[in-house]
């Protein structure tokens, strides 16, 4: 969880710097549109960058709209954008899977704590919901996707019926949530018992209210009715975020569902987005069984 961003981009040039002169080729399936507002330009908080996404689309459009993968990034929640290389390639490649791609960003910390965060979320997945059928996707089958800091935004989205009734989905629309290293899932025990010493970084973000840490955790939202979660956990990631997400797991098991929870041994933190830009890699093969089966996966 440690300065997510620099790190990031340092690894970006060491790893995909020759790789940006291919994207051309690698895009010519899909079309991206890029730059959609999601929030009103009148609304009294309207972030001119933040409160924009970008749509990516197969070409070749089917009759009944195909299923939807809504990319939230990570950043510490104080970094990061739609724009990074990286999440662009994301976008690409869930479109060469027959998907469409919806990748946004968000108004950062410290400008705003994550209550913000998630209800700029929020406010993007009920534009995607509404809009996406005029880019070949199905509202029915949205599936929420995010790495880091996006990963805990994902499956707070995914979890928290409450946060989307606010934002005009009074009934919560995600079908799956797909959890690539996820950061902030249980920030309530996080801050609590200050078990990694880096504590401190992310009060600016979350605040100092137990409550709204608690009350930003996926973890305590949860219930029977919650959606199928898949987990990807990097081998060698922060120990924060393999003890939060298999947390996470464990209480899933307990209310009757069965997620995919996978560790890729060897993976460090970056590397877990990083590798999301080969179109066949493992993560792009689970999330295909997930959206074409319509069903989640088998535990393993």
């Amino acid at each position: 969880m440690k300065r997510f961003f620099l790190t990031l981009t340092a690894g970006l040039l060491a790893t995909t710097l020759g790789l940006a002169t291919t994207e051309y080729v690698v895009a010519r399936p899909s079309t991206r549109f890029a730059n959609r507002p999601y929030v009103a330009a009148t609304a009294p908080d309207f972030d001119a960058q933040r409160h924009r996404l970008d749509v990516y689309a197969p070409d070749e459009r089917l009759p009944a709209g195909r299923p939807v993968v809504f990319f939230v990034h990570g950043g510490s929640w104080n970094s990061g954008s739609k724009d990074v290389f990286i999440y662009k390639a994301i976008g690409r490649r869930l479109a060469k899977q027959g998907l469409v791609g919806v990748v946004i960003s968000y108004r950062l910390s410290p400008q705003v704590h994550v209550p913000e965060q998630a209800a700029d979320c929020a406010r993007a997945l009920a534009w995607t919901v509404a809009h996406i059928k005029e880019y070949g996707g199905d509202p029915a089958r949205v599936y929420v996707m995010g790495h880091s800091a996006g990963g805990g935004l994902a499956g707070l989205l995914a979890a928290d019926d409450s946060l989307l009734a606010r934002h005009d989905l009074p009934r919560n629309p995600i079908k799956g949530a797909i959890m690539d290293d996820p950061a902030g899932l249980d920030m309530y025990t996080y801050f609590k018992r200050r078990e990694f010493g880096d504590e401190d970084e992310y009060l600016a973000a979350f605040g100092n209210d137990p409550a709204v840490w608690r009350e930003n955790s996926a973890l305590y939202h949860l219930h029977a009715g919650s959606p199928p979660f898949v987990f990807f956990i990097g081998g060698k990631t922060y120990p924060s975020i393999s003890s939060s997400a298999a947390r996470v797991r464990d209480r899933l098991r307990a209310l009757g569902h069965k997620p995919l929870y996978r560790v890729l041994p060897g993976k460090h933190h970056i590397p877990m987005v990083l590798q999301l830009y080969w179109t066949n890699n493992v993560i792009y093969q689970e999330i295909r069984k997930m959206v074409f089966a319509q069903e989640a996966p088998a535990a393993k």
